[in-house]
């Protein structure tokens, strides 16, 4: 499978997110009518190393990484626990190659945040991937809601104090 083909299912399949190019990768956020800045992410593909993220070793030939952000339990039912934060530049104290390909396994930098990824999946593995896609999905779905009244909160106080100014 290509990166392509990936960003491509989810637009496709996932109404309301949105396609955003920013710090060296592509990622699918949810954001209905672009109501916030950027959106809740729900997954992102990463096609090159990156100064803090060099886990993986995405710069060999050929390689991508899609990252999938889950809920921590499903994370855990997965992998068995949430390791540590790693230092900056580092990679999680997990029993895990992050180079192996066409594997699912947990995100070398944010693992302790639930994330799952998997290095140039097959298609068979991303049909695997799916299920986890559509979890991230929903789960992007509910943060989502949670900021979305304050981003409605703030638009209709911006209003009051325009109307406010314009009072005669």
């Amino acid at each position: 499978m290509r990166p392509d083909d990936m960003l491509d299912y989810c637009l496709a399949n996932l109404p309301g997110t949105v396609l955003v190019n920013s710090w060296g990768e592509r990622g699918i956020f949810y954001n209905p009518d672009n109501a916030l800045k950027r959106g809740v992410y729900v997954l992102t593909v990463k096609e090159k190393d990156g100064d803090n993220d060099k886990g993986s070793d995405l710069n060999r030939e050929n390689i991508f990484r899609v990252n999938i952000g889950v809920r921590k339990s499903t994370f855990v039912g997965m992998f068995g626990t949430l390791p540590a934060r790693p230092a900056k530049g580092g990679i999680v104290d997990m029993p895990f190659d992050f180079t192996q390909t066409d594997t699912i396994l947990p995100h070398p930098v944010y693992a302790w945040m639930g994330w799952v990824c998997a290095l140039s999946p097959s298609a068979a593995t991303f049909e695997r991937l799916k299920p986890l896609i559509h979890e991230a999905y929903e789960y992007a779905k509910e943060k989502f809601s949670k900021r979305k009244p304050k981003i409605n909160n703030d638009v209709a106080n911006k209003k009051e104090d325009c109307n406010e100014l314009h009072d005669d």
